[in-house]
């Protein structure tokens, strides 16, 4: 396999990666939650960029509590000469932390973070001004403390707690004006439902990249929590693979990425060519499908 790889020590910003590009396929991968399980997780981006993602993300532990450990695994990203998207979420943390995660960033030379609201807790009510209530309150903040490239998350079939489609656009709309350089998408199973979304972006006047976030679901159990955390629907197609191949571990993994695989080959087919997976930290996964669109990648990249 032949992909553009980032030069060790090179520090590149996403939203450079997907204009010189002419299709990337990024990774996202997820710290653990104790300490002693770091360098586990350090080896599964090892066996990651092996694949040689265009670049790769690396999410934010809930409430905060693991930033030290995104900042090892996004440094441990770089170490492999890739370039690093470090996420950040503000929801339950006050402006002082978030100041010093950035800065934290800054002195590591990671210069693209995902901007972030966070979920939720039950019962959470916002204590005073230190707090944010919403993304573009993140991106605003960010943008004064130093030049990163802000990506932001979108959902195609519409945020969970917007009313309407006219709101969830028009909210969606405010927070790329705010400074969004790219936008990444939550899963989703239905491409139609996407392309339909991307082409409803371009009229509302977002002209910024759209990765879409593409998730292999390996085995019958992940897709119920899946769909929970991103409002996205599921095909009859993928119904009938889990209803024919969901008792056998093997079978549905190796279903699940052909699914995947398909999924993007017809994105790109359809003119979408950036694509972002949602590893699990599973490498296997991962690799099997940049293995099954190593010759499409290296044609069109």
């Amino acid at each position: 396999m032949c992909f553009n790889i980032v030069k060790c020590g090179e520090r590149m910003k996403i939203k450079d990666i997907l204009a010189e590009r002419p299709v990337t396929v990024s990774f996202e991968v997820f710290p653990p939650k104790q300490w002693d399980k770091i360098e586990n997780t350090k080896a599964v981006v090892r066996a990651l960029s092996t694949a040689q993602p265009s670049f790769m993300s690396v999410t934010y532990g809930a409430a905060g509590t693991s930033s030290g450990f995104t900042q090892e695994i996004a440094n441990e990203i770089e170490g492999c000469g890739i370039t690093a998207l470090s996420h950040l979420t503000c929801l339950t943390s006050t402006r002082d932390k978030i100041h010093e995660v950035v800065g934290t960033l800054a002195e590591n030379h990671i210069d693209n973070i995902l901007a972030l609201r966070g979920d939720i807790p039950e019962g959470f009510t916002f204590p005073d001004e230190q707090y944010f209530e919403h993304a573009c309150q993140l991106v605003d903040e960010i943008k004064r403390i130093g030049d990163f490239c802000i990506g932001g998350a979108c959902y195609p079939e519409m945020h969970p707690e917007s009313k309407d489609r006219v709101e969830d656009m028009a909210y969606l709309k405010y927070k790329v004006d705010c400074g969004l350089d790219f936008l990444t998408s939550q899963m989703f199973f239905d491409n139609e439902k996407f392309l339909d979304f991307v082409e409803l972006c371009r009229i509302k006047g977002i002209d910024v990249p759209i990765i879409a976030g593409i998730m292999p679901i390996t085995n019958a159990k992940q897709i119920r929590r899946s769909v929970a955390l991103s409002n996205c629907s599921v095909p009859k197609k993928f119904y009938k693979i889990m209803d024919r191949f969901g008792e056998d571990d093997a079978s549905m993994k190796q279903a699940g990425i052909i699914y995947a695989t398909e999924q993007i080959i017809d994105l790109m087919a359809n003119g979408i060519d950036h694509i972002h997976i949602y590893t699990m930290n599973k490498p296997d996964v991962a690799i099997s499908i940049m293995n099954g669109l190593s010759e499409i990648i290296s044609y069109h990249g």
